[in-house]
């Protein structure tokens, strides 16, 4: 009797101690804590079951001055171990091992665990309250005294170890309760959302697509078990496999490792990155940082996904409008001319065309600048038309044009080619010009893939043959020669 007294006023003691703190996980703490430093034992923990992994993690622990902490490593424990302490705890019965080296040959598995933690004799009671709390709590090397008597001390404590742990489980549901809830605000601007727990990997789906919904449910039909204690990992590759293109599913995989997203974020509110997807086009996948542990490391994120599909088709538009010229839809000179300095630098061997067209400002002052604008369109489709489609197609300003041509090096094909599209402009009929027929000069120069040179040196090689061709009367062409 006195011994149990005794315990009753170390408990109320720990009580009043452990409620002095704010949050239930430090109210546990400073509870076991508090029986650590009165009852005489290297180290005191509770052990958490999570049985659709058949495992159990060491979550709370005291240990005494001088004894080394194993909570690290006593993370996701195979329950098979210890599976003969489960069978006693459903008898009714504390586990309670005077000397290791009685359980050696019967349980080897476990002795190798106990030994390596240097414990020569423990304790343990079961934590069970209906399908809400299941664990065990422990004492390593107690004072060998009285063990029966400290199984009764320990059914004592867990009775209010399970009250506190209730308290703990409804304040977390609470908060995270009221997270998910400002989440799903947020959530209204992307098309999924998931709150992820970097360090274990579970997660909570605060928003995901209806095709998605309805995929991972058919996966489940065919499969009952296949999401039972599924990280995101798993999760996340069985939806991109589907719904992610090809050819950016192992680029937005690797985004979306937990493992370096961490080290990804650090210093930044955000990192992200774009895929085509299979049902809403562009998307882009967003990590944003939550909350850190108390050790600093990155405990949640936020990972996110948006349409963009909307915006990348407007940014290809104003991409597009810059490159070309606005009036005939031809490459601009910035836009070619980058283009033929690509294909330079890349000793992309070719010939290089100016065309313009013959006594322009006579259609401009005889029809009007409308008349002459429709002529500048008509030159530009024909020379489009009349060229290859990596053929490249450029208005230079005002009535002037260039073209260069890949692969064309032989004079007789670039003869061929300047005579088909002569062909080709004297077949355009436009009724304003009347009898008025559009004509046009033209230089040209080869490029033969070997020297160096730009768009500049090809532009001056090209409009001194221009200079020659503008010598004579209409659809006069000359290719440049230094002889």
């Amino acid at each position: 009797m006195k011994t149990i007294l005794k315990y009753e006023l170390v408990i109320n003691k720990a009580l009043r101690s452990a409620l002095q703190y704010d949050t239930p996980d430090e109210q546990i703490q400073e509870f076991i804590s508090f029986f650590g430093n009165h009852i005489g034992s290297d180290r005191i923990y509770i052990f958490e079951d999570n049985e659709k992994k058949n495992i159990t993690t060491n979550t709370y622990e005291w240990c005494a001055n001088g004894v080394t902490s194993e909570i690290d490593n006593l993370q996701s424990i195979d329950r098979d171990i210890i599976d003969w302490w489960y069978e006693a705890f459903d008898r009714g019965e504390n586990i309670i091992i005077d000397d290791i080296e009685t359980i050696r040959e019967e349980h080897p598995e476990a002795y190798e665990i106990l030994a390596g933690q240097d414990i020569h004799n423990l304790v343990t009671c079961p934590l069970r309250y209906k399908n809400e709390i299941k664990g065990l709590f422990g004492v390593d090397n107690p004072p060998k005294s009285d063990s029966l008597g400290l199984t009764t001390f320990l059914d004592m404590v867990g009775t209010l170890l399970i009250a506190l742990m209730k308290v703990r489980n409804a304040f977390r549901k609470s908060s995270r309760a009221a997270k998910l809830s400002g989440y799903s605000v947020l959530s209204q601007i992307y098309i999924s959302m998931n709150y992820i727990n970097v360090q274990t990997h579970q997660f909570h789906v605060i928003k995901m697509p209806d095709e998605v919904t309805e995929f991972l449910k058919k996966e489940q039909e065919e499969d009952p078990f296949a999401t039972i204690g599924e990280t995101f990992k798993e999760h996340i590759e069985k939806i991109f496999h589907k719904f992610c293109s090809k050819e950016y599913r192992e680029k937005e995989l690797e985004f979306l490792n937990l493992d370096t997203v961490e080290e990804r974020l650090k210093g930044k509110t955000s990192i992200v990155s774009e895929y085509y997807g299979n049902v809403y086009g562009w998307c882009r996948d967003r990590f944003i940082p939550i909350d850190y542990d108390a050790d600093g490391n990155l405990l949640h994120v936020l990972c996110c996904v948006e349409c963009i599909d909307e915006q990348k088709k407007r940014e290809d538009e104003l991409r597009y409008l810059a490159q070309v010229d606005l009036m005939t839809g031809i490459w601009n000179r910035g836009s070619g001319e980058a283009q033929m300095e690509q294909a330079l630098k890349e000793k992309v061997s070719g010939m290089m065309c100016l065309i313009d067209c013959d006594k322009f400002k006579s259609i401009n002052d005889t029809f009007g600048h409308s008349v002459g604008d429709n002529v500048i369109i008509a030159i530009a489709d024909t020379l489009k038309k009349s060229c290859r489609e990596n053929d490249i197609v450029m208005r230079l300003g005002g009535d002037e044009f260039a073209i260069f041509i890949p692969g064309m090096t032989e004079r007789k094909n670039a003869e061929d080619f300047i005579e088909r599209l002569f062909d080709n402009i004297k077949k355009i009929k436009l009724p304003k010009l009347g009898d008025r027929k559009i004509v046009i000069s033209l230089g040209a120069c080869f490029y033969d893939g070997v020297e160096e040179a730009d768009f500049d040196k090809l532009y001056l090689r090209a409009d001194n043959a221009m200079y020659e061709s503008k010598q004579q009367e209409g659809f006069q062409a000359t290719i440049y020669s230094e002889l």
